[in-house]
Parts: structure tokens; sequence; C-alpha cells
């Protein structure tokens, strides 16, 4: 039997805490995550910068994922990943790359605005490849990480097994030296930076796994490329690459 004090005070808890958060939300509304202007609820973008996101669907490549004409169909690839198929299982990009697309990654690995990585989660969520197995979030090396205080990949794949289901195996993949930054270097060179950079550490985790690596951004395909090569070369059944957004030819940047 619950004692009558007992239950008013958890009563009175209860309202304090609902009074707490009115309070909170009053004095810190939720904001849009790519301006920062106030909006109705938490991951919600205003008119604005929801008008400026380019969502993408299924529509593009069938192996890379970049847009091509409707016409094409489902199956269609275009003429690099005809005449050179890629190692991958395709690439699943939300939004385009672009001023608001950009700022998201922005405010979550430098500005440490980790409720960023949810925000994100959302719309990726709806590309998540069919028959996925297991996510893999691109790792960072130890210092950076050490640097940052978290891996914004790992956030964002923590997110999407939430909301899909699919496990997450937060180290399956390690990067073993740290490589240099690569804007400014050559797709060449970009790929002789990340040779080798990264490790399956329990390959039995992977084998036979229909994997979807994880990232924030995929541009030209360097760090991405050298991860999808580690887990076959690992075992795994094959791997997609799930992203917030992508560079595409034509998107603003």
């Amino acid at each position: 039997m619950t004692r009558p004090g007992f239950a008013a005070g958890r009563a009175a808890y209860r309202l304090a805490g609902s009074l707490v958060r009115r309070v909170a939300d009053w004095a810190l509304p939720p904001r849009c995550p790519g301006c920062g202007e106030p909006v109705e609820a938490d991951h919600r973008f205003c008119a604005g910068c929801w008008g400026q996101l380019r969502f993408l669907d299924d529509m593009g490549c069938a192996s890379c994922g970049l847009p091509i004409v409707p016409e094409a169909g489902r199956e269609a690839r275009c003429a690099t990943c005809f005449a050179s198929p890629p190692v991958h299982a395709g690439i699943h990009a939300a939004v385009a790359y672009g001023p608001i697309a950009r700022e998201l990654p922005i405010r979550l690995k430098h500005g440490g605005r980790i409720g960023v990585a949810e925000t994100m989660a959302g719309p990726m969520a709806r590309r998540m490849p069919e028959g996925a197995e297991l996510l893999v979030p691109v790792p960072l090396h130890r210092w950076r990480l050490w640097r940052r205080g978290f891996n914004q990949a790992v956030l964002i794949g923590a997110s999407l097994s939430r909301r899909t289901g699919v496990p997450m195996l937060r180290d399956g993949l390690v990067r073993v030296r740290a490589t240099p930054l690569l804007r400014g270097l050559s797709p060449r060179q970009r790929r002789a930076a990340m040779a080798s950079a990264f490790r399956v550490p329990d390959p039995a985790r992977v084998a036979g796994r229909r994997v979807v690596l994880v990232d924030d951004v995929y541009t030209t395909g360097a760090t991405t490329g050298a991860c999808v090569r580690a887990l076959l070369a690992a075992g795994a059944a094959s791997v997609a690459i799930l992203c917030w957004a992508r560079v595409v030819e034509g998107a603003d940047d």
C-alpha cells in the first residue's frame, strides 16, 4: 500500500519537473540546426534552411548513387561506374552537400553540438540500405578522438541503430595511423595517404555480414574507400556507405 505522504511527494516531484521543463523550453527554445533560429521542436529546420536542403533518393546510379536522369531507371549506372565498377555496395546519402548541409557537421564536430547527430540520423535512417545487418562507424585516430572528445560517426551510428534496429559495432574498424589532411591533395595522393590506415581488429564479427559504413560527409571517397577495402578483406559479405551529405555535381558549395 502506498503511503499518502509518499504519493504526494511523487506528485510534487513530477509537477516540479514539469515546471522546470517549461521554464527551460521558454528560456532555451529549440533552435534550427542550420542557422540557430528558434523553431517549434528539436531537430526541426526553419523554413529557410529546409528549403535549401536538397534531399536525395534512390533514383541515382545503382552503384554510386549519384543523381542521373530519371528515365534511366533504378538499375542504371553512371558512365564512371559502368567503366570501373566500385567495390562498395552503394553510397546512400540523405542530402546533397551545400551551405546548410555543410553547417551541421561543422556544428557537430567543431562546435560540440552533439545533439546534431540525432538531427542528421533522422533523414539518414530513411536511406538505410536494404538488408543491412551491421553498422560500422568510420573511426578517428586516437589522438584526434582525444582532442575532440567524441567520434561524430559513432554518435550518428548510435542514433541510426536506435531508429532502425540495425546493431552497431562501435570498434568494428580502428585507425592504426594518423593521416594528413586531404584537402588540396589529388585523388591519387588521397588514396596513397589513406592506404593501410584502417584495420578490422576482430574479423569474425564482420565476416559474412552485410555491413553499412557510417560517416557524416562523403567527398572523394578516399577515406571510406580505405575502410571498405579493410572490411571486405576481413570477410564482410558487402559494404555499403551511408552518410548525411555527399558532394553532387551542380549542388551549391
